[in-house]
């Protein structure tokens, strides 16, 4: 496994980069964006240092990315969802030489990177091949509604959007993975996860989301455990390790998608 760094964008003349983490492969091998969470303001690539190395180990390309994160009134919604879409066409235009195959390109992200990933993998076309959603925010109406309660100072998805949402419930709409979950978009496979005592995202938002892929045929796998928020981008060989037991998980599930 070897691991390299490389700018993919430079939207407005930001240099948007992304780590590589490359494994020791004959032929051309799957590939997972990985898209870190942050509430679309905070937030690296660093995050997915444990897991690139894991997947790589593995046979699985890994490419994490930084994408624009909201300062102010720069960078809102759609800036961080047209990133993304520059990362996947960054890595299909550049498969030969990342040596991985654009037809199995796989998006991972936790919480608002979560959202970036499957809102991005249901739109994109070509679609891509699956989707990862570590406690994501699928439904932002749903985020904004919580936020009221639980941080009425910091209402991430209205930062991200710009609006309130009785000044343009449409935004939220469009902005919301969910809204998406349609027959007409089936193609990636799913693997949702998260956890009971999540307070930053609700978990009714996971089981929603779940429920409208499930209905509109989508292949769905879920992993659900006794924990927060927070622990994507924690230490795999940690006692009790919330992203160790999700960690083999993914690797099943991408074993069983790219046998």
């Amino acid at each position: 496994m070897s691991t390299r760094s490389v700018v993919f964008a430079s939207p407005g003349g930001e240099a948007l980069q992304a780590d590589v983490y490359v494994p020791e492969s004959a032929t051309p091998t799957p590939v997972v964006i990985a898209v870190h969470g942050g509430g679309w303001k905070v937030g690296s690539r660093d995050s997915y240092g444990h897991l690139g190395k894991l997947l790589s180990g593995r046979g699985y390309a890994v490419f994490s990315i930084d994408y624009r994160l909201v300062k102010k009134e720069a960078n809102r919604y759609p800036a961080a969802v047209d990133d993304v879409r520059a990362a996947v066409k960054y890595v299909r235009e550049h498969a030969a030489d990342l040596n991985v195959d654009p037809k199995r390109v796989v998006l991972m992200g936790d919480s608002a990177g979560g959202h970036l990933a499957a809102l991005v993998g249901l739109t994109e076309r070509p679609l891509v091949a699956a989707v990862v959603g570590i406690f994501g925010v699928y439904d932002m109406a749903a985020q904004w509604q919580h936020d009221l309660v639980t941080r009425p100072t910091d209402n991430i998805s209205q930062i991200f959007l710009g609006p309130h949402l009785v000044e343009d419930r449409k935004r939220y709409f469009e902005a919301s993975p969910i809204s998406h979950a349609i027959t007409a978009n089936n193609g990636p496979a799913f693997l949702i996860t998260w956890g009971t005592h999540d307070d930053i995202v609700d978990p009714a938002q996971s089981e929603a989301f779940v429920l409208a892929l499930k209905q509109s045929g989508f292949f769905v796998r879920t992993v659900i455990q006794d924990a927060p928020h927070f622990w994507a981008g924690d230490p795999l060989d940690e006692a009790g390790s919330h992203s160790a037991f999700f960690a083999a998980r993914l690797l099943r599930f991408l074993d069983d998608r790219f046998p």
